[in-house]
């Protein structure tokens, strides 16, 4: 059986913490990412947000091998999760912060 990869970049299933905070927002909160590549990314989170909405997220990795990422993302898909009350975020990545 063959498959046809379309996307620009390899997808990673990742297993990590992250936060996220609406633009115009103060107030952090924890997510856990599922997925990340060179253009989008994925994640389990207690809110559900519109499709195009921006997004500050902050990735800090589990060792110190690898540098934290903090990037704005816009929504492209929400769907409830498995768990109750928790949805499952896939977005675009915008920009990467500094």
């Amino acid at each position: 059986m063959e498959f046809a990869e379309k996307r620009s970049y390899m997808r990673m299933s990742v297993d990590c913490e992250m936060q996220y905070r609406l633009v115009n927002s103060a107030s952090f909160y924890a997510a856990q990412c599922t997925s990340l590549s060179g253009s989008g990314v994925s994640f389990i989170a207690q809110h559900a947000f519109e499709v195009g909405k921006a997004i500050e997220i902050q990735i800090a990795p589990q060792y110190l091998v690898n540098a934290a990422l903090t990037a704005f993302i816009e929504v492209t898909r929400v769907a409830p999760s498995t768990s109750a009350n928790y949805y499952e975020i896939a977005a675009i990545i915008k920009t990467i912060k500094g």
